[in-house]
């Protein structure tokens, strides 16, 4: 049962070709179809070298996709993309556009099944599928960024998300996803006081949201198809190796793990995440996917350093209750993070060989 003694949060280093044909479709040089075979190859080849160092899910390395999480808000009626004045990833000027409401949030035609679709028929392993979380269409831009003329109560708007998105959910059961991830950076944000403070700025109370972002999950999930294993992963951001925010998790981990997911990917590859303490709050029926492997940097960490710091982190949890993972994906956004291909393997291949030395499995 998901999440797996190892495991990853998702996306892959995207091949230099397909950026390249990415490129060519926006210029006009290359058809959608061309670049939809391209893409099927070059996801099988993916899926193949995931199989190929004993990992149990399967990702399509979110190969289609321009952001990990605008792909998918973008094509719910109702959601305009805007430039976002907020502050930048460290070390660059690139800010993801942010996911404005301007209509009734509706899920009016499929979103991501037939990508699913091509996933769970190249493997005959546990296919998992990564979207972002509903508070992902709020958290960037906060209540300014919410129509007050098409939602002057925003409690209308969080049902509406609902809705959406128990639709989608059983549009990707139906299909056959029996594992799906919800990426939820507002988590990990909101332990920042800087971030907090933005929040402020977009007329949002920042007290108050990580239980509001707990409830549109667990509504989110209120008709939750049986048999589909449901994670979600939190992290401070991750854009060509940069993050956005700091701090620990003391400020939510209680709210946090009120969701009713199966387990909780959290990021714990350096100091910026603070300790494991706040890990106390975590209900024993569920898993921790400690993110100790970081896709920031290729230089790869020592097998002694993960165990050392998997036997801290089974001072606060059981061991029963840990898995391991990288601290969060390699390629959030098609450029990708600032290492190579190689490097991501090799990080991938330890994440298998410490969950196999310390559980016995790394499925």
């Amino acid at each position: 049962m998901p999440p797996f003694r190892a495991d990853h949060v998702g996306s892959l280093l995207r091949p230099d070709s397909l950026i390249a044909a990415r490129h060519a479709v926006r210029r006009g040089l290359l058809s959608p179809a061309e670049l939809c075979e391209l893409e099927h190859e070059a996801i099988r080849q993916v899926v193949a070298k995931q199989e190929s160092i004993g990992l149990e899910a399967i990702t399509d390395g979110e190969f289609r996709r321009e952001w990990w999480h605008l792909d998918f808000l973008s094509q719910l009626h109702g959601v305009t993309l805007r430039e976002n004045p907020g502050p930048k990833f460290g070390n660059t000027e690139v800010q993801p556009p942010i996911a404005a409401v301007t209509g009734k949030i509706r899920y009016i035609r499929p979103i991501m099944v037939a990508a699913f679709e091509f996933l769970k028929g190249t493997t005959l392993r546990t296919a998992k599928l990564t979207i972002p979380s509903p508070s992902m269409l709020h958290l960037r831009g906060g209540r300014s960024a919410v129509s007050r003329e098409v939602y002057p109560d925003l409690e209308e708007f969080w049902g509406d998300v609902a809705v959406a998105y128990r639709e989608s959910i059983a549009a990707f059961a139906a299909a056959g996803c029996k594992y799906l991830q919800l990426d939820d950076v507002s988590f990990a944000y909101l332990g920042d006081e800087k971030f907090r403070e933005s929040c402020r700025r977009n007329g949002d109370d920042p007290l108050q949201l990580p239980r509001r972002y707990v409830q549109s999950i667990n509504e989110a999930l209120r008709s939750r198809p049986p048999g589909l294993a449901v994670t979600l992963h939190t992290c401070h951001g991750n854009f060509r190796s940069t993050w956005a925010t700091e701090g620990g998790y003391e400020f939510v981990a209680e709210s946090m793990f009120q969701s009713n997911v199966d387990g909780f990917f959290m990021e714990f590859d350096s100091a910026r995440s603070g300790s494991y303490e706040p890990l106390r709050f975590l209900p024993r029926a569920k898993k921790l996917v400690l993110g100790l492997v970081t896709t920031k940097v290729g230089q790869l960490e020592s097998e002694d350093e993960i165990l050392r710091r998997i036997d801290a982190a089974a001072k606060v949890l059981p061991l029963e209750n840990l898995c391991l993972s990288p601290q969060c994906g390699f390629s959030s956004h098609e450029a990708g993070n600032k290492l190579s291909h190689d490097e991501q393997w090799r990080k991938l291949e330890l994440v298998v060989r410490v969950a196999q030395k310390v559980w016995g499995t790394a499925g």
